[in-house]
């Protein structure tokens, strides 16, 4: 049973190397006087190479610094806690202690997020959290996998009865949970939603194509580089004019 959930979740990297494959290849690149910036935080069994790939590379085209790390063990198995506690010192690292940033998680990285925001102190400095199918509230999913991450991952698990206890930490901040009602792997997929922020569904058929799903990746360059434009301290970028960019409905 704990390869089902191996091999599903694992599913997530094999998808993002198709649907990303132009980019894929394509490394985060240094940002002379960015933009913005912003920090990738990858699924269970996933890498910073592959995640997000496709976003990365436009949002690096428009000025904004990305950053993002592969998180060790990437399945989480010794706690979520403990990547959060990485994500900390590599973003110190990366971006220095004051700088402002926004965050994109996938499933896992989503959680990670929330961690390092509410329990870390990471809220202070950051504008937006943009969670990709996460599950806010646990997943039992989580069941058929080990580890503490897993554990802390299962509905009712003591961290995130905390992370709910915290949850007002993000108010500071730009909230947007995105789910699909077709996620298996986010069970109950209600689970995707968070009382905090705005909740987008997407009509995904599988939890991988989360990443590369043209409605999630359209809204969440368009969020950022929205918010990039309103900033007083940089020269504004010129978008290109082809590239549509659909509205995403609201749950709200």
């Amino acid at each position: 049973m704990r390869s089902l959930f191996a091999i599903v979740t694992g599913a997530a990297l094999l998808a993002s190397c198709a649907g990303d494959s132009p980019a894929s290849a394509h490394a985060s690149r240094p940002v002379l006087h960015p933009r913005g910036r912003v920090v990738f935080l990858h699924g269970t069994f996933q890498n910073g190479n592959l995640s997000f790939g496709l976003l990365r590379h436009r949002l690096e085209e428009q000025g904004i610094a990305c950053y993002a790390p592969t998180m060790k063990p990437s399945n989480g198995s010794h706690g979520l806690d403990l990547l959060a506690q990485q994500i900390k010192e590599g973003i110190d690292k990366e971006f220095g202690p004051n700088q402002r940033i926004s965050i994109v998680g996938f499933s896992m990285g989503g959680l990670v997020a929330r961690y390092y925001l509410q329990e870390l102190g990471g809220a202070a400095r950051c504008d937006a959290l943009y969670a990709v199918a996460t599950p806010h509230h646990g997943t039992s999913m989580a069941l058929f996998e080990g580890g503490k991450g897993s554990n802390q991952m299962m509905p009712g698990s003591d961290f995130l009865k905390e992370l709910d206890r915290t949850e007002d930490r993000l108010a500071t901040m730009r909230v947007v949970s995105y789910h699909s009602p077709y996620d298996l792997v986010i069970f109950p997929t209600s689970s995707g939603t968070l009382g905090h922020g705005e909740n987008i569904s997407v009509p995904v058929l599988a939890h991988p194509l989360m990443t590369r799903a043209a409605p999630v990746v359209d809204d969440i360059e368009r969020r950022i580089l929205d918010h990039a434009s309103k900033r007083t301290d940089v020269r504004p970028v010129s978008r290109p004019e082809n590239r549509r960019r659909p509205e995403v409905p609201s749950d709200q």
